[in-house]
């Protein structure tokens, strides 16, 4: 009985179990337990988070958390003027809030725990099952099984609207968690990061058949947001690389390298689109030399694709069938503008998105899968905080961007071999990608869990970097002005 109290009381347990059973709710069919699972498992945090703040104190050792409360309470008091049928579920997503802030982002508040062994047990499971599921996917794609599920609109893998989605529920999920896999296989070849983590060395065989069977998923899912999201990633990394290997710069220096920059930012862009082309024509090729009869495409995805193959088959060319750049999220931003409108100020409440739009805008975000949320978590936080949760929130960021970032670029020893650059680089990438996805706050989901993840382990850099004292981050002393800043 010990054993399992000391278990459930473990925040490091609760995360892991967590972001494990958030990424397995990205599975067909295994997601349907998952989301089961996942029910209990909130509870879990939640009572988790109130046990740490009559404990430990938790809020208020939590750096900036003076914004973080205003923004909390903020969410609160629109949750109230907002009061309608949908309050629990603006509720649940206050509770959510919590879990974010104060046992991902608040992990730098734990004393007595290897942050970076937590974390690398999280990438190595992360590595594993992207793998074993990868395989699947694309052992299914070779040998022409698909299936779509008329019971379970949602349930479509291999194709999906004609594209390359494994055993995921959609091919945006699977872009996603591909470049989360790659990031982590370069994250857990950080040697610094094994050995502070004292864990054994994954085997580099392993990490490189991780890599080859996320990249290949990657380019089939056509998930430009992903492409995005990896882009950018190389793109931070780089200028990490190109401006911290020196301390002083002058003129010449600044100007060649961000020449260099520039030119490296164009190879990586281009490059990327043009592998994915030639890879996506060249896969498509050989798929569909193969079809089989066994091969099942929805009927939707028969009448927007009308290519054939000479047999009379339907042809798979792993791109979207909507032809559209931005996969109809223009129009979600345009109409969620009659949204904004409705209280600019103060927000609508997050869980009145869908209710507001029925009234309002002629229910444009149904309940469905695509429509239920804004497709951009920066409009989905100015829509349901307003602009003074947006404000508060944005401050927030700014300030913890501004110290993660001085520390990286002005840092007296080398972290060539750390993993500090890694989560900087996703980070930032993350920022643009949540242009595009449902991200940043207001999802119950692996994407968004994953962000609060690693801000939390990066979090815990600050404390080394800025060693200061608990009581300067109490509210209620006189130290406020250091909490703030």
């Amino acid at each position: 009985m010990t054993k399992i109290k000391t278990f459930l009381l473990s925040n490091s347990n609760f995360r892991i179990c967590y972001i494990i059973d958030l990424f397995l709710c990205n599975l067909a069919y295994v997601q349907i337990p998952a989301y089961v699972l996942l029910v209990f498992l909130f509870v879990w945090g939640v009572i988790l988070c109130c046990i740490n703040q009559k404990q430990n104190n938790t809020f208020s050792k939590m750096r900036f958390s003076i914004w973080i409360g205003a923004f909390l309470i903020c969410n609160l008091i629109t949750m109230l003027i907002n009061f309608s049928v949908m309050i629990i579920t603006s509720f649940i997503m206050i509770m959510h809030l919590c879990i974010c802030f104060m046992l991902f982002y608040g992990m730098h508040t734990e004393e007595n725990i290897n942050i970076k062994k937590e974390f690398y047990k999280i990438c190595k499971i992360i590595i594993y099952l992207t793998t074993i599921f990868g395989i699947i996917g694309i052992t299914c794609l070779l040998c022409g099984v698909s299936y779509d599920s008329k019971e379970f609109t949602w349930i479509k893998f291999i194709i999906y609207e004609n594209r390359f989605t494994g055993v995921y529920v959609n091919p945006n999920i699977l872009g996603f968690i591909s470049v989360v896999s790659l990031v982590c296989c370069h994250i857990i070849m950080k040697e610094n990061f094994y050995v502070e983590a004292n864990q054994n060395r994954i085997s580099r065989i392993w990490v490189i058949t991780c890599m080859g069977i996320d990249l290949f998923s990657l380019v089939l899912c056509d998930s430009n947001a992903s492409l995005v999201l990896i882009i950018g990633y190389v793109i931070t990394y780089a200028v990490y690389k190109l401006f911290s290997a020196e301390k002083h710069f002058n003129g010449k220096q600044i100007i060649v390298k961000t020449i260099a920059l520039c030119a490296v930012g164009l190879f990586v862009i281009s490059s990327s689109l043009l592998f994915r082309t030639i890879c996506q024509k060249g896969f498509a090729a050989v798929i569909n030399s193969n079809l089989t009869s066994n091969v099942v495409i929805s009927e939707s995805d028969v009448k927007t694709s009308n290519e054939l193959t000479e047999s009379g088959k339907e042809t798979i060319t792993f791109t979207h069938t909507n032809k559209n750049l931005d996969s109809g999220r223009f129009k979600l931003a345009r109409e969620s503008v009659n949204l904004f409108k409705i209280s600019p100020f103060i927000g609508i409440s997050n869980g009145n998105i869908v209710l507001y739009s029925d009234e309002f805008s002629e229910g444009v975000l149904s309940f469905s899968y695509h429509y239920s949320d804004l497709h951009n978590g920066y409009l989905t936080l100015l829509v349901s905080t307003g602009l003074l949760g947006f404000a508060i929130f944005a401050i927030f960021g700014f300030r913890f961007a501004k110290h993660i970032a001085q520390h990286l670029f002005k840092s007296k020893i080398s972290l060539q071999q750390d993993i500090y650059p890694c989560l900087f680089s996703f980070l930032c990438a993350y920022l643009v990608y949540a242009l595009f996805e449902k991200a940043l706050l207001y999802d119950i989901s692996f994407m968004v869990l994953w962000f609060w993840l690693l801000m939390g382990v990066i979090s815990t850099y600050l404390n080394k970097y800025e060693p200061v004292y608990d009581s300067q981050y109490i509210i209620y002393k006189k130290r406020l002005r250091r909490n703030i800043f």
